[in-house]
């Protein structure tokens, strides 16, 4: 979308009225704001009241995804046609969540759904046999955090299944605290990479497959299973297990695919189906009810609005509940790997800010951490509270005080507070105004996880159409992987020749 456009230029007008004039605290004090700024969407009700917008800003910024198609760009995505230009791809994890059908309605179907259900089967078969007690998965990225997060949340459903654990870091230490304990006998591992050439998982998957190979009189196959959109590369390296994920399949969006054996070992078929249960009523909500009631919309407009406009610097994500508690750095990767980008998807500049900083911890940790910056900094960041009306422990008066406390900073940031008498004026001032979004779910089940997830995927989507954006792609990860092998190299060569001052004196330390 330009900006040259008159409805962004209108934008501009109402951010630069809405920094000086809306007072958040007075605004709520009419209870329409809430009813016209909060929505119902599938397991989540999303209350974008303590927002720093009104409804005229909504509705301008509704025209702006409009004018930019979000809806038509929406439909393409949904029906499976070329979404990310620069690699002529689609994004099929949509189709993914799809109803697992028993008729197959297009090859797009049939190669999403095969290796679905191939990899249900597997897991079916896995914890039936009992052989493994552990499993160890490695993967990095959406490949890594994406099963990690999900095996979090829903701990309480993983009775009857192995162990899991996850290796993402290329630091041995990582792979070396995952083996401590285990059997070899009784130890499967799981190796995600859509290409096949990951530096980090190979590195580790090297490793892995030393430590099984130590043990003696093991066949090490049996003990390994591939998750790649190159399956032949890894028939070919001796893996006789292999699934399969499709080319249209981002890392960050993988969860749902084969990437989740890992989650369906632990919890059981029938427990992941009812995450992709969770994720595609989202997924209906997001392509079935007007934009002026989408969730997605609301918040991938509300990302545009902070970022472009009101040139906020990004958004702390702090989930009240101990299940959620990686989502931060989920969704860290999930939106700025996704439009953390300075280009549009022709290449042309963007022209305004994009994705700010995604970060955070749960609550209430951080409130004895960052919340004091978020309080009375200098820098005015929005904040994501998400929270469960009921708990999955029977321990009621924590969660209880857990509720008031994600309510009540979302109330301390919105009104704020003066030094009262016999306080120290200034110390003890609260400027209060500071915006916030709140989801709230009934509880944390793999439905309302799946929803959870889907609505930050589309999110992202919606504020990627605004930007013009390819929000499937991620070019800037490459750079940095191409210096590294050529470092590598230099480390046995000792050849510093052509390097910058400090690399050169950095590297020369390394390998005295």
């Amino acid at each position: 979308m330009s900006v040259d456009t008159p409805i962004w230029q209108a934008l501009e007008s109402r951010a630069a009225v809405c920094r000086q004039t809306l007072n958040l605290s007075q605004a709520l004090s009419s209870p329409d704001r809430f009813e016209h700024l909060s929505l119902q969407a599938p397991h989540v009700l999303l209350d974008c009241s303590k927002s720093l917008w009104d409804e005229a800003v909504l509705k301008d910024l509704l025209q702006l995804a409009k004018q930019a198609g979000v809806a038509q760009r929406r439909d393409a995505l949904y029906a499976g046609t070329v979404v990310n230009e620069t690699e002529q791809r689609p994004a099929l994890h949509v189709r993914l969540r799809a109803p697992l059908a028993t008729q197959i309605s297009s090859p797009v179907e049939e190669e999403c759904h095969t290796g679905l259900h191939a990899m249900l089967t597997m897991a079916q078969q896995v914890r039936e046999q009992a052989r493994f007690t552990d499993v160890v998965h490695i993967g990095i990225g959406g490949s890594g955090l994406g099963p990690e997060l999900v095996l979090q949340a829903l701990h309480p459903w993983c009775a009857g299944g192995p162990r899991v654990h996850v290796v993402s870091n290329m630091d041995g230490h990582d792979l070396h605290q995952a083996l401590q304990g285990l059997v070899p006998e009784r130890t499967l591992f799981i190796v995600a990479s859509k290409s096949w050439s990951t530096a980090e998982t190979q590195r580790n998957m090297a490793s892995a497959k030393a430590w099984m190979c130590a043990a003696g009189n093991l066949h090490w196959p049996d003990h390994f299973v591939a998750v790649s959109s190159r399956e032949d590369i890894a028939r070919q390296n001796g893996f006789t297990q292999t699934l399969h994920i499709p080319e249209g399949i981002g890392g960050r969006f993988s969860i749902w695919s084969a990437v989740g054996l890992p989650v369906a070992l632990a919890v059981g078929p029938e427990v992941f189906k009812r995450l992709l249960a969770g994720a595609a009523q989202m997924d209906a909500h997001f392509a079935q009810e007007p934009l002026e009631r989408n969730a997605p919309v609301w918040l991938g407009l509300l990302d545009v609005w902070y970022g472009s406009f009101l040139q906020m610097p990004g958004r702390c994500v702090a989930p009240y509940h101990h299940g959620l508690r990686r989502l931060p750095a989920y969704l860290q990767q999930l939106e700025m790997e996704s439009n953390g980008k300075q280009v549009r998807a022709n290449g042309q500049p963007v022209g305004c800010l994009t994705t700010g900083m995604v970060w955070g911890e749960p609550g209430s940790n951080g409130q004895h951490a960052f919340f004091q910056w978020l309080h009375q900094g200098t820098q005015c960041i929005p904040v994501e509270f998400i929270a469960a009306r009921t708990a999955g422990h029977d321990l009621p008066e924590h969660h209880e005080v857990l509720l008031a406390n994600a309510l009540a900073q979302a109330q301390a940031l919105m009104q704020g507070a003066k030094a009262g008498e016999g306080q120290l004026a200034g110390h003890q001032d609260f400027p209060g105004n500071r915006p916030s979004t709140f989801m709230l779910l009934d509880a944390l089940t793999p439905e309302s996880l799946g929803a959870l997830l889907a609505l930050h995927e589309h999110r992202v989507f919606v504020a990627g159409v605004v930007w013009g954006i390819n929000s499937f792609d991620q070019w800037g990860v490459e750079l940095g992987k191409t210096l590294a092998r050529d470092l590598r190299e230099r480390m046995s060569s000792e050849n510093l020749s052509g390097l910058d001052a400090s690399t050169a004196g950095l590297l020369e330390y390394c390998i005295r």
